[in-house]
């Protein structure tokens, strides 16, 4: 057995590298590296991503699907776990039969030890900056020596041993495992490894990780096992083995299986896991198992651990054990949740005829959120996601309230815990709701449609975090989604180019990584949505994508085909701009140009901005009446806290004054329908009216070129929305002119009405001006600028519920 750690020996000499050592890098030419016709003007944005994506072949197709020869491997697991709650250490013995489906002869297999990301000389630990702060604490300062706070953490690793018990050779280097192989394993052979190992849980409040314990104020703990079993890595077509190092940012590449799993833990414990129980008769008591079987017919969540039951259990330290036994099939992990301290309830779910248990386990903090909301909005979850994706496969999903977020095959962590009287800000209770959808979601992206979260997170975070935007805005018309709406991600997009970089990134170069890797693609997949393909064409090829992918390894360049195969929608100036570059939206109305009868010329130009209506039109996007929740409405989308009344709380009242969207919003009526300049300029000539032509000089100040969006206000009130492809800038990527005939006076165009491009500067937007001059005669010249109106927002950190409570 090799070990290999690579770190400074010397505490003091890292602290004293880490203080001076200083890095910079000048801006990245990403728009000048992508550019295609790099002297001209076009030729450049509208190209075909060409050699930038990788070459179709027999195992990926240029239509983005599987092709006639691809192959994945497969890896399948026996495990036995004993916990021990005193000491915090977990062991464990495995088999594992590994499948070659591949058409190459291995040598060697790689395995995944995440524990080492604790190993107090593991380089993750080492390689990130550090600064002194004017205050430091002992922590802070623990922080900066890692090694003395992770003193003990790192897998033991026993006994490798092929399927008949011969020692296997293995060589351990940082948190991978090369095991040698004593024959090769040839195409279509199988292979078996045995290995025995053990790791002290880390304490996750105070050294994070994904996994691990959080003892509770009464010394009781909460189990978060996860990462937890020497793990196969992937090995495919595209990258040979992933084996990228495990540094605690990039998450992970696995292989599908059958796990059967027994966790050995204190009896007095309630065990939730992915997989099914085979074995719930025997490890609850009857009462517990008479409300399992009720539950599973049950259309509201059944506590099956009550509270009270929990309740008597937090004094008690069993000495007995008991054995769980959980079965998960064709899923690409296996994580688990144990304490004294949960409780558990369960309701069945239909998704497209198949049952499925949606579950909660919580400890007594959580109760007055768990209890109301956890379980009906994974069930809502499942719902919202197999009507986009693919319908939900596996029996089970399971929100457990533990003080993080993060996901597993079936079974997820999540926050969310009320003040000791009970309340809770509305920033907590849809931080909850919000977790929880994210978190269930990832049963699809990357659970279900297994992308390489190691090396491109935004295949599964941004495509979940879209999904899970589609989800908020079904549970509640109102809900305050983060991420999705276009406007949300305009500041990220604004800041200076160094602290930017492409969404096509690895995750562990990436500076925002909830932004790049989250919002970002999140945001773009909603604005290809309702901005640049509609919502038919994009639901269609989404869902084609993720069918395609179900149980499979998709790339990136499998996504972006696929898009454009299922649609017959061009996107590749789309890929271009919001994946590949890191140039913001910034469409700038520059100046109009009106031609008017020679009897009607204004003496001076209205101020829209003293008009409220224009005002409020201004703002309204930022106050949650984006374009997705217009459209919802108009949709006669029915959502989940109108359906289930009983999640209406003190926060759905409290904000009742600002629930309803104004069915009078003329931007909702241009929506449904508007009328065209064909049908206008066919009136006009047969009835001869007079002609205003309106010519507007827009210039692409941003660089990321989008459709154009205008919004015209009349003289007499009335209104009209134009859409114009992003095509309008493919001869002229910089600035356009493009001229519009109406048969009544303009009163103001704006750009962007809704708010849906993610344009980063709405000053420019708005024509004309309170200081626009009229040239006199028959052609006016106004150049254009707006003031901006922002939205009102309260402290994060405020509890009305709190308040209001104490105050009665």
């Amino acid at each position: 057995m090799i070990q290999k750690f690579s770190f400074l020996k010397s505490a003091g000499l890292h602290l004293l590298a880490l203080i001076c050592l200083s890095t910079y890098s000048s801006p990245p030419a990403l728009a000048q590296n992508l550019r295609n016709n790099p002297t001209s003007n076009h030729g450049n944005k509208f190209e075909q991503l060409g050699t930038i994506l990788p070459d179709a072949n027999s195992y990926r197709t240029a239509s983005g699907a599987p092709g006639n020869a691809y192959w994945q491997q497969r890896a399948d697991y026996e495990i036995d776990a004993e916990l021990d709650e005193e000491a915090q250490i977990l062991r464990g013995y495995e088999l594992i039969t590994y499948s070659n489906h591949s058409p190459d002869v291995l040598d060697y297999l790689w395995l995944q030890l995440d524990e080492n990301e604790h190993h107090p000389q593991a380089e993750s630990n080492y390689f990130n900056e550090s600064r002194l702060g004017r205050r430091m604490t002992e922590s802070d300062l623990e922080r900066v020596l890692p090694g003395r706070m992770l003193e003990g953490y790192g897998v033991q690793i026993f006994e490798v041993s092929d399927g008949k018990g011969l020692a296997l050779p293995y060589t351990i280097n940082q948190t991978m495992m090369r095991v040698d192989l004593r024959e090769p394993l040839r195409p279509g052979q199988r292979t078996q490894l045995r290995i025995r190992w053990q790791y002290r849980i880390p304490d996750r409040m105070k050294v994070g990780g994904r996994g691990g314990y959080e003892q509770l104020k009464d010394g009781n703990i909460l189990f978060t096992i996860t990462q937890w079993f020497p793990r196969l890595c992937v090995y495919s077509d595209y990258q040979g083995w992933n084996h990228k190092q495990f540094t605690g940012r990039g998450e992970f590449s696995l292989p599908f299986g059958d796990y059967k799993v027994r966790m050995n833990v204190p009896a007095d414990h309630v065990v939730v896991s992915t997989g099914t129980c085979s074995n719930y008769k025997k490890v609850l008591s009857p009462e517990e198992f008479a409300r399992w079987q009720k539950s599973q017919s049950a259309t509201e969540p059944i506590e099956i651990v009550t509270r009270d039951e929990a309740l008597r259990k937090e004094s008690t330290r069993s000495k007995d054990r008991k054995i769980w036994v959980f079965e998960a099939g064709n899923v690409r992990d296996f994580a688990w949740g144990s304490s004294r301290r949960f409780i558990w309830d369960a309701m069945a779910v239909d998704i497209e005829g198949r049952k499925v248990m949606a579950m909660s386990a919580y400890p007594k903090e959580s109760y007055g959120l768990y209890r109301k909301y956890s379980t009906k909005v994974v069930a809502h979850t499942l719902r919202v996601y197999s009507k986009h994706t693919i319908p939900y496969p596996y029996p089970v999903a399971i929100s457990v309230e533990a003080s993080n977020g993060m996901e597993y095959p079936m079974i997820c962590f999540n926050y969310g815990r009320t003040q000791e009287d009970g309340t809770y800000s509305e920033q907590t209770k849809y931080g909850m709701i919000g977790v929880i959808i994210h978190e269930v979601g990832h049963n699809f992206f990357p659970m279900i449609i297994n992308s390489d979260e190691r090396n491109w997170s935004w295949m599964d975070e941004g495509l979940n975090t879209f999904v899970q935007f589609l989800a908020e805005q079904e549970f509640d018309n109102q809900y305050p989604s983060r991420r999705g709406p276009a406007h949300r991600i305009a500041d990220y997009m604004r800041l200076p180019a160094d602290q930017l970089e492409p969404i096509m990134t690895n995750s562990e170069n990436i500076i925002q990584f909830g932004p790049n890797a989250y919002g970002k693609p999140a945001t773009a997949l909603n604005i290809l949505r309702e901005t640049v393909m509609g919502r038919e064409l994009f639901d269609f090829a989404f869902r084609t994508y993720a069918r395609r992918w179900a149980f499979r390894h998709p790339s990136p360049a499998d996504f972006f085909r696929s898009m454009e195969d299922a649609s017959g929608v061009d996107l590749d100036w789309f890929w271009r701009g919001w994946f590949f570059d890191i140039e913001p939206v910034d469409i700038s109305l520059d100046s109009v140009r009106v031609l008017t009868p020679a009897d009607s010329m204004p003496s001076n130009p209205s101020n829209p901005l003293s008009n409220d209506r224009n005002r409020d039109r201004m703002s309204r996007a930022s106050e949650g009446k984006h374009i997705s929740a217009l459209r919802n409405k108009e949709a006669g989308i029915k959502f989940l806290v109108d359906l289930d009344t009983s999640l209406r709380d003190f926060y759905y009242f409290y904000n009742d004054s600002i629930r309803k969207i104004d069915e009078s919003d003329p931007r909702l009526s241009s929506v449904r329908s508007s009328e065209s300049n064909d049908s206008l300029i066919s009136q006009a000539q047969i009835d001869g009216r007079p002609v205003y032509a309106y010519e507007l000089h827009l210039r692409n100040a941003g660089g990321c070129v989008m459709p154009v969006i205008l919004w015209w206000e009349f003289e007499d009130g009335t209104t009209q929305e134009d859409r114009i492809s992003a095509y309008v800038w493919r001869k002229n990527e910089e600035q356009i002119v493009k001229t519009f005939v109406h048969f009544k006076p303009v009163r103001s165009v704006l750009v962007d009405p809704h708010r849906e491009t993610a344009d980063i500067d709405t000053l420019n937007n708005l024509w004309p001006r309170e200081d626009a001059q009229v040239i006199p005669g028959r052609v006016a010249i106004f150049k254009s600028r707006s003031e901006s109106v922002g939205r009102r927002s309260t402290p994060e950190s405020a509890n009305p519920m709190q308040i209001r409570t104490m105050g009665q």
